[in-house]
């Protein structure tokens, strides 16, 4: 397991956050004392893992935030796992701007992660989910989550 790393640019009006490695108890105190711009962008594309004490940690850090504009992208299934079981872990009107989901074929034992955008696939609109996908092997992969289980947060959204 590798510990919470994150790369911070600020320009003005505009915080941007990278995170790579767990989200767990090494969550970087000195996020709590950054000065944010009007909005924030958190990029969670390189999140392997969230545990209990990362829980609590992404909410102390989230009430930290306070009222600026806050957007976060590339959500791997494991956060969207949390969004959909921990109340307040994405309290409105905070919004999620893209997240993965995950595709699977059974012949193959393969997985493809399918990225999801707000403005294309949700948000204006109804919900577009591809019950299956083929990648450019023409491999075909069905979607490996339950919809109305995984979907579930976007309706608070």
């Amino acid at each position: 397991m590798s510990k919470l790393e994150f790369k911070l640019k600020q320009d003005p009006g505009l915080t941007q956050i990278i995170f790579s490695g767990q989200i767990d108890e090494t969550f970087p105190p000195e996020l709590h004392k950054i000065e944010f711009g009007q909005t924030l962008s958190i990029d969670l594309q390189n999140v392997t893992a969230i545990n209990s004490l990362g829980i609590r940690e992404w909410i102390k850090f989230i009430g930290h935030i306070g009222t600026i504009n806050l957007e976060i992208f590339n959500c791997p299934k494991l956060f969207i796992d949390q969004v959909n079981m921990v109340q307040g872990f994405i309290p409105s009107p905070y919004s999620i701007k893209s997240f993965y989901v995950p595709y699977f074929n059974e012949e193959e034992s393969l997985e493809k992660n399918v990225l999801f955008t707000f403005g294309k696939e949700y948000g204006t609109g109804p919900l577009k989910i591809n019950g299956s996908v083929t990648d450019e092997k023409g491999i075909r992969f069905e979607i490996d989550v339950i919809e109305s289980k995984y979907f579930n947060f976007l309706k608070s959204s």
